[in-house]
């Protein structure tokens, strides 16, 4: 939990999209150092809902490789389409999903504000809309 926490502030949450998705750990040397859940959406649909790296571990090109390889699962899983949501203050983030493949398919207006009860601030910004992504895997 600790890990998927630095991706997603609210355990609640967290814990909603645990029960219905798919949860894949990156181990180093016997030490978990990232995950990711995939949420199954809709018919021939799955969205990837967290990617974490550890703190320690971060600017290594984990975050890279676990994007991708959810990219590789999701393909094998036999889904159509991968999407992804992120934050709007996610600079990073935003630009590693381009780079793995994802378009910018819309944004949700307001859903931080609606769904967390405590605002988030990343990059000096407050995190307000979801920059929703989307990658063909046919």
């Amino acid at each position: 939990m600790e890990l998927l926490l630095l991706a997603d502030p609210d355990e609640v949450i967290i814990h909603s999209y645990l029960l219905r998705g798919l949860c894949y750990i990156l181990e180093l040397d016997g030490a978990i150092v990232g995950a990711y859940v995939l949420l199954p959406t809709r018919p021939l649909t799955i969205e990837l809902v967290n990617v974490a790296v550890t703190e320690s571990m971060q600017g290594r090109g984990l975050g890279k490789r676990l994007v991708l390889d959810a990219i590789e699962v999701s393909r094998k899983l036999g889904y159509q389409t991968l999407e992804v949501g992120t934050g709007n203050s996610s600079i990073g983030q935003i630009g590693l999903y381009q780079k793995c493949g994802f378009r910018i398919t819309g944004v949700d207006r307001d859903f931080f504000t609606r769904h967390y009860a405590e605002p988030i601030y990343e990059n000096g910004i407050q995190c307000r809309d979801m920059i929703r992504m989307q990658q063909d895997l046919g």
